[in-house]
């Protein structure tokens, strides 16, 4: 599309269930708000919308967490994300929630439309039934043991413990837990979307008309979906709590929340438009609006096949792009609510941002390494390490260091005021600048509208970094010590500093869309009007006028002290500890007399034979290491006398390294080998967990030769 009239951006809808993460905040919200800050820049008509998903089986799993009601949760959670939001600057037109009228008017009207027309198929199917809780059970209200792992925590969705994607059938044992009784399987008749249908149209719209210009990733998941077969898919479910469909023969059935959610982006720019006195309908039915939808890649097939199947049956216009983010992992793994390994992105704000005058330098630092690490291309890494040297080693000292000592010098050798630029002197060094000022533009707008942000970034710090180089090559401070003997040198400091303002400037600009906050640092100290970040300055060279004054300069970033990374490796380590120690089963015990033993301290009995499977030898540990961003693992090398062996071992919380080595032990030497953290691990020690948590090696009391034989 050209010229598009309108643009209408959209953040992937976050659940209330709980406080979101920076894992969250990379993927779908700050690469949407870069975008829609630079489209406004532009003075574009754009929307920018999001909102609260507030339907689902999560909300109501979340209420029987806290004790409390399904509504109590949204409204809890609905303000707690649109505080964090707008406390870390993002500028939506609206952030909405799926818990309002026009929202249910809005998706039902969709189902109605779509089912009036035929487009949508009735079927009847076997599913899960609660009879003690008289209810269908959605996947999550069923657990059993994983197929895959044995995990006993697996739900009808997804196994907790190895990750695997489930269904209800493939569970072991399966119960419910709204009851903890066997469900039966009970016939229930529901609507599909027979995406089928619809692949000759997704094949072209996407394997064809956006395979060069949509990410790799995004295609690529698009056709294995494709070509694996689209299956009908269930728009409505059994189940309390959600939008009720709007039939006389459908009882008890909500539309499924993957349906409903989405159709909250088209409720929203209807709610932004009744607070704006504006007409909604264009931005979502005139094909000269141009439609970009920023998600993580988990919501891909949504927003790429499902809902543009949607769309095209309303009369809807088809998003342009879906630039899907990979995921942001956090200390070397994957973030996780459940086992508490996660930056929430209240706790930044209350750690940082609140600590700080107005905290807006706090924000922009989170907002630079977010951008600067963005998962665009795969999965990329959050640690408070590399937070600590993006800040210090290139906000500070490239971007904020440029900036300040341009103001400091302007001071001290052109008495706070913009000095002439004299082009009957300009140098080789003097004209590189001007080029670089004025090629600066085209260079991140066209890495802008191809959604990539870091490399965007990339180039205005870039910008800053030969700001720099070019200040060191003129060396003004150096020149004004020559003035008493060479009056005419003051042209060439006049030069040097006029085409520094000028590139601060500039600069203002061009980070206003990912360091917004900075900006406005920055027009603060040139006193001049927020007009001037509008995106036609950039490029210009006569941005600040010849003898305005300018104001005192100020840091536009601190540094970030080492405590303070320090601090936040513990918490997030302690919050780790917290969370498997909540997650182990408290034991019920009969009362038994001091020192006894209780039968329900043993696990279950076994035969000999499962016994003698077992094959433990003495070994001796001859090396041990720390594994490289795990805390809890240690890689040791161990002695059996004809061979030696790698083993990885959770045991770094309870041992060091140098501590023990030499120390014999008992292993387990016929387990298969597993991977972990990349390193094969063949063996296990046998460890004894005293009454305090504190683990002990299982060794002979006198020292054994290597691979003798434990029975």
């Amino acid at each position: 599309m050209t010229d598009p009239k309108r643009y209408l951006v959209t953040s992937a809808l976050p659940y209330a269930n709980g406080l979101k993460h920076v894992g969250h905040l990379a993927g779908a919200y700050i690469p949407a708000d870069i975008y829609a800050r630079y489209l406004r820049a532009q003075k574009r008509d754009v929307v920018f919308v999001c909102g609260s998903d507030e339907h689902g089986t999560a909300i109501p799993i979340q209420a029987a967490k806290e004790g409390t009601t399904p509504r109590a949760i949204i409204d809890k959670y609905h303000e707690a994300m649109k505080q964090d939001f707008e406390d870390l600057s993002m500028s939506f037109d609206i952030y909405h929630r799926t818990s309002e009228p026009i929202h249910h008017e809005t998706a039902q009207e969709f189902f109605t439309y779509l089912n009036d027309r035929g487009e949508l198929e009735t079927k009847e199917s076997e599913q899960y039934y609660d009879e003690a809780a008289k209810t269908f059970l959605a996947d999550r209200y069923i657990k059993g043991t994983c197929p895959n792992c044995g995990s006993d925590r697996a739900y009808g969705d997804q196994c907790e413990n190895c990750g695997r994607t489930l269904s209800p059938d493939e569970l072991i044992n399966p119960v419910s837990t709204l009851s903890g009784q066997p469900p039966i399987k009970k016939k229930t008749s529901h609507w599909y979307l027979p995406l089928g249908k619809h692949e000759q149209f997704l094949r072209e719209w996407i394997l064809e008309q956006h395979k060069d210009d949509w990410r790799p990733t995004v295609v690529g998941q698009c056709k294995s979906w494709i070509e694996g077969g689209l299956q009908s898919r269930a728009v409505t479910r059994d189940l309390d709590w959600g939008i009720k469909v709007p039939l006389k023969d459908a009882e008890g059935k909500v539309l499924y929340v993957w349906f409903d959610a989405p159709i909250g982006y088209i409720s929203a720019t209807r709610q932004w438009a009744i607070d704006n006195k504006k007409d909604w309908k264009p931005y979502w039915y005139d094909k000269e609006t141009k439609l970009v939808h920023f998600i993580g890649k988990d919501n891909i097939v949504f927003h790429c096949i499902i809902f543009p199947v949607m769309l095209r049956l309303h009369g809807n216009i088809l998003p342009d792009n879906v630039p899907a983010n990979e995921f942001l992992n956090l200390e070397g793994d994957k973030m996780s609510t459940s086992r508490n390994w996660k930056l929430d992105m209240r706790d930044y704000i209350n750690d940082f941002v609140k600590k700080e005058n107005g905290g807006g330098q706090c924000v922009d630092m989170l907002r630079y390494y977010l951008t600067q690490i963005a998962p665009e291309t795969k999965d990329s890494e959050f640690t408070w390490k590399g937070f600590q040297d993006a800040v210090n080693s290139e906000l500070v000292s490239i971007f904020g260091n440029f900036v300040n000592r341009t103001w400091v010098l302007m001071h001290k050798l052109c008495g706070g005021k913009v000095p002439k630029l004299h082009n009957d002197i300009l140098d080789e060094n003097d004209k590189f600048l001007i080029a670089e000022i004025e090629g600066a533009k085209a260079k991140v707008e066209m890495l802008l509208e191809q959604y990539k942000f870091r490399e965007a970034l990339y180039e205005v710090i870039d910008l800053s970094r030969k700001g720099n180089q070019y200040m060191q090559k003129k060396e003004p401070w150096i020149v004004a010590k020559q003035l008493a003997a060479n009056p005419d040198l003051q042209k060439s400091i006049d030069n040097t500093m006029h085409l520094c303002l000028q590139l601060t400037a500039n600069l203002a600009i061009l980070i206003n869309p990912f360091l917004p906050n900075t900006a406005n640092s920055m027009i603060a100290m040139m006193k001049v009007v927020d007009k001037m970040l509008d995106w036609e300055n950039a490029g210009r060279l006569k941005l600040l006028s010849v003898g305005y004054s300018l104001r005192e300069p100020q840091l536009l970033f601190r540094k970030i002290e080492d405590i303070e990374i320090a601090e936040q490796v513990e918490k997030l380590k302690a919050g780790l500890v917290k969370a498997e120690a909540g997650s182990q089963k408290p034991e019920v015990r009969p009362e038994t007399s001091p020192g006894k033993s209780s039968l329900t301290d043993l696990k279950p009995q076994i035969e000999y034979d499962d016994f003698a499977k077992l094959d433990l030898k003495v070994a001796t540990i001859i090396a041990a290491e720390k594994v490289p961003k795990a805390d809890k693992l240690l890689k040791l090398e161990v002695d059996l006398g004809w061979e030696k062996r790698t083993i990885v071992s959770g045991i770094a919380l309870h041992f060091t390294p140098e501590d023990i080595i030499g120390k014999q032990v008992v292993i387990v030497a016929n387990l298969a080998p597993r991977k972990m953290r990349g390193i094969e691990s063949n063996g296990m020690i046998l460890m004894a967990e005293d009454k305090d948590g504190k683990l002990k090696f299982i060794n002979p009391d006198e020292a054994t030769s290597n691979g003798s034989a434990v029975s």
